[in-house]
C-alpha cells in the first residue's frame, strides 16, 4: 500500500521537535509545513507534544 503525497510542504525537518515560544504558528491551529489542521497530541516528561497528522511536522507547547 503506498501513500501519496499530494499535498506541498515548505520543506520543514520532520525528524526535529520545534519549539513554539522559538517558532510560533504562521496561521494559528495549522501546521507550518503543509497547512493541515489535524493533529495528534500527547504529554511525555511533562512536555506538550502536538504532531502534524499528514506530514508529521513536531512542536513541543
Amino acid at each position: 500500500m503506498s501513500e501519496e503525497k499530494d499535498y506541498e510542504t515548505k520543506g520543514y525537518d520532520t525528524s526535529i521537535v520545534y519549539d513554539y515560544k522559538e517558532m510560533p504558528d504562521i496561521h494559528p491551529g495549522r501546521c507550518d509545513n503543509c497547512g493541515y489542521s489535524h493533529f495528534k497530541s500527547s504529554v511525555k516528561h511533562g512536555v506538550f507534544l502536538r504532531e502534524c497528522r499528514r506530514c508529521g511536522m513536531k512542536k513541543s507547547i
